[in-house]
């Protein structure tokens, strides 16, 4: 039997503001455990909630950005469970009247281009965080995160192998770090996923049941989690036995996904709207003021670089993934007037080098001023592609610019039409041979003599000056 994957992903975005969503404790990372709560994140008695204004203007931010429906009265929910890192005994959440739904993602698969939808984001509060590793024996409750602003960004189940899963969440953590509305930051929590897997027999429309993957931190562990669940729901339901909707984690030293708990249902939680927390109504006024300061969108600058700077639509797409290397380009294209040769150096030599590296664009050891510096020797001549080569080595080992390292080293190209001839004059006499192979009808024995008047150069000579007179005295 041939089987379908099917998978629709839940993804917990932190919120970057300055306090938490219902409270004014402090969402800075790293601190002491519990010294980040008040009485509200504490569930202490009669303490309110009181609604954080900045958490609804990020959530109206990303809503504009994917395209979706605004809601503008919102209500907040009372999602009940029990959990020890959960204070209160329910969570603060959206269920009804979340604050986006409908919205629009697309992804880049290859060379495909995929629309996934998005059903809802809704705001909700993080829950704290057990500790299992403090005291020996023991389990400790930190409760710092208690109360951290969470955009929860629910996909339709649209995405059919974990290539396709992959590519939507880093599209997400690229929207919403380009939004300056999360650090993106896997490592600290900040942008979490949940992955619901299921299979199907090709052509069947209904649904198998669902598994949840809970709590992936990183792109890789997603791809990993989906291929090993995919394999083990496939083999459960040949070897005759049947899928049960639970929860599971995923376990990156063992390489598998393991049983945590029975999948609830919505029914389960007991949802009911939170008695403390009035509606929230967003104004036309608001929501027209935070349109006006939404910055350029990824999809907008893409189309604004193939026109401005003659890029393909592929660089572009590259290009702008991230807001750092949008800005990158742009501060390299217009100091070198070279938006295409700096294109190819970005997607070529310079992100080659940052992967052997490891290194991300914003540890690069050449800023996009420097690179400028390159492109430009570049297409003045200075430069031909194997000596920007060697040039491009020592601005990453160095803080000199191009046009210091090419004065130093004496890399500079050789453009002298008179220096060039009599190169190829003293490699012609020398070679005999490969003359009357040429004329003999031989194209190889052209590159041939080409190569050693480069070799005679030290590389220096310009290429197709060399090539051109070369053809010229053959002629």
């Amino acid at each position: 039997m041939t089987w379908e994957t099917v998978i629709g992903l839940e993804i917990h975005v932190q919120m970057n503001t300055q306090s938490k969503i219902f409270s004014g404790a402090s969402t800075a990372f790293g601190a002491d455990a519990n010294t980040h709560t008040s009485v509200v994140d504490l569930a202490m008695p009669g303490a309110l909630p009181v609604m954080n204004r900045a958490v609804i203007e990020k959530g109206i931010k990303l809503g504009l950005a994917l395209k979706a429906t605004i809601n503008q009265t919102n209500i907040f929910d009372r999602k009940n469970y029990f959990y020890p890192d959960l204070p209160k005994g329910y969570q603060i959440s959206q269920m009804d009247y979340p604050i986006v739904e409908f919205g629009k993602l697309d992804i880049v698969v290859g060379d495909e281009v995929k629309t996934i939808n998005v059903t809802r984001a809704h705001m909700e509060e993080d829950a704290g965080k057990s500790v299992h590793d403090a005291v020996q024996g023991f389990t400790g409750i930190d409760l710092n995160r208690a109360g951290t602003p969470l955009l929860e960004v629910v996909s339709e189940p649209e995405m059919r192998n974990a290539q396709e899963a992959v590519a939507y969440a880093k599209a997400m953590h690229d929207l919403v770090t380009w939004l300056e509305i999360c650090d993106g930051n896997m490592a600290e929590g900040s942008f979490r996923i949940d992955a619901n897997v299921s299979v199907r027999p090709v052509g069947q429309e209904a649904f198998g049941t669902r598994c949840e993957i809970k709590n992936l931190n990183s792109f890789r562990f997603l791809e990993a989690a989906i291929n090993y669940e995919v394999e083990r729901q496939i083999e459960l339901i040949e070897d005759g036995g049947k899928v049960i909707q639970q929860t599971r984690l995923w376990d990156p030293d063992k390489g598998e996904t393991r049983a945590m708990r029975s999948k609830e249902d919505a029914h389960d939680y007991r949802y009911f709207p939170d008695p403390d927390l009035l509606p929230v109504i967003i104004s036309d006024e608001q929501l027209a003021r935070v349109k006006a300061a939404m910055p350029e969108l990824p999809a907008e600058m893409a189309e604004r670089f193939v026109a401005e700077y003659a890029i393909t639509d592929y660089d572009a797409r590259l290009l702008t993934t991230s807001k750092l290397s949008a800005d990158y380009f742009e501060t390299a294209a217009k100091l070198s007037g070279e938006g295409k040769l700096v294109a190819n150096w970005m997607n070529g030599e310079l992100a080659a080098s940052l992967n052997r590296e490891e290194l991300t664009l914003a540890e690069s050891p050449i800023s996009a001023e420097r690179l400028a510096g390159l492109v430009k020797k570049i297409s003045d001549g200075t430069l031909s592609s194997k000596l920007a080569k060697k040039v491009f080595e020592a601005l990453w080992g160095s803080d000199l610019s191009a046009e210091a390292i090419i004065e130093r080293d004496g890399l500079q190209q050789i453009n002298d039409t008179g220096a060039i001839e009599k190169m190829i004059e003293e490699v012609l006499a020398a070679n005999p041979k490969s003359v009357e192979e040429f004329k003999a009808g031989k194209e190889k024995a052209l590159n041939a003599l080409v190569g050693q008047v480069m070799k005679a150069s030290r590389g220096k000579a310009n290429p197709a000056q060399v090539q051109e007179l070369m053809k010229a005295k053959l002629a």
